[in-house]
């Protein structure tokens, strides 16, 4: 299962981006978590907040056995779900980029993405 945050007015739609994951990866189940929440790593509050938001969609009866992700707060996340963490690619050594640098210049770092989405870019983003 891959979550999906997303927030209101993100450039690119929350529920594009879970699309395009789905057609990607068809064997796979995409929940698009929709939220305005802050992210304050050190807010143990905001982190509560957070969970509750996970938790309420995630669908099955147990939580999840392991948790990935690329940055850091894979540790936490998964202490908090009772989860094994498993960081991928957290120095960008295999795959050098972020979706923060594509979002700050998405011109630059097409080779990067995926067709449907690179498409997009191209015909939506770019000018």
């Amino acid at each position: 299962m891959v979550f999906v945050n997303t927030r209101p007015g993100e450039v690119v739609p929350g529920p594009l981006r879970a699309g395009w994951l789905a057609q990607l990866h068809p064997g796979v189940a995409v929940v698009e978590v929709a939220h305005d929440l802050p992210t304050d790593f050190a807010d143990q509050t905001l982190w509560d907040r957070w969970m509750d938001l996970l938790r309420s969609r995630w669908p099955h009866r147990d939580g999840p056995h392991a948790v990935f992700a690329s940055d850091g707060y894979v540790d936490e996340l998964a202490q908090r779900f009772g989860a094994s963490p498993v960081a991928i690619d957290p120095g960008r050594d295999t795959v050098p980029i972020s979706a923060t640098r594509i979002r700050e210049a998405p011109g630059e770092h097409l080779d990067y993405l995926a067709p449907p989405v690179r498409a997009w870019v191209e015909a939506t983003w770019l000018p």
